[in-house]
């Protein structure tokens, strides 16, 4: 009796050859990906991985997708964990944490969907996009919490322009009019928290308190003081 293919023996071989992009990646760098690599490790034929990933370009797509995913979860699960009406301060501040918590858990997903983009890896916007929302959405969703409370303050806020904005919201009406300026606001502290993280995790930022967190902190403190009225 023949024996079986590898491909065969390996439950969820889809999930497998992801779970060894990541190792790939977090040992030598998203440049060095080589689905022929995956498959030496795997014990497989490289047709079998084909099966599954024509290219490399459709295994970075997936592992970008999976990342933007995992973004989003954490982020929204720790909003929800706060579910009461009067807990809106609380989902804003487990929002923003969970935001530097899963870039210290996952450095190399955060910088393969925020860092240097991959030689000559050209992203499919309208695939990712998507995704890549719904991983601001938590922060969305609080902002938008507080513009309808009135807590928000925003006064004489700049708004950005929808028109110029295809990467983000390539059909006109995927944002309300009184949406604008909840979307805006969650730019802005978007791009803040970002910058620190981006810091942080590519060594560019000395600690800050015993975690190295204290920076953080503070600035996630200055963003509610600017924006919430309590």
């Amino acid at each position: 009796m023949s024996r079986p293919l590898r491909s065969q023996q390996i439950p969820n071989l889809r999930e497998s050859i992801k779970d060894a992009a990541w190792r790939q990646i977090t040992g030598e760098g998203v440049s060095s990906l080589s689905l022929r690599k995956i498959a030496r490790e795997l014990h497989i034929s490289a047709p079998a991985i084909y099966n599954y990933f024509p290219d490399r370009d459709a295994l970075v797509t997936a592992l970008i997708i999976d990342a933007y995913a995992s973004f989003g979860d954490f982020q929204l699960l720790a909003k929800e964990s706060y579910p009461q009406f009067d807990q809106i301060i609380e989902r804003f501040r487990a929002t923003g944490l969970a935001y530097r918590q899963w870039a210290l858990d996952y450095p190399h997903r955060y910088l393969l969907i925020f860092g240097t983009p991959v030689p000559g890896y050209n992203p499919p916007i309208a695939e990712i996009l998507p995704f890549m929302m719904r991983s601001l959405s938590a922060l969305v969703s609080v902002i938008g919490e507080l513009h309808h409370t009135g807590l928000l303050k925003a006064d004489a806020f700049p708004l950005f322009d929808v028109d110029a904005c295809n990467r983000f919201f390539p059909v006109r009406d995927a944002v309300k009019p009184q949406e604008l300026l909840v979307y805006s606001v969650a730019m802005l502290i978007w791009s803040r928290v970002h910058g620190l993280v981006s810091l942080e995790i590519t060594g560019q930022l000395p600690p800050f308190g015993h975690d190295g967190g204290a920076l953080y902190l503070y600035e996630l403190d200055s963003i509610f003081n600017q924006f919430v009225t309590v």
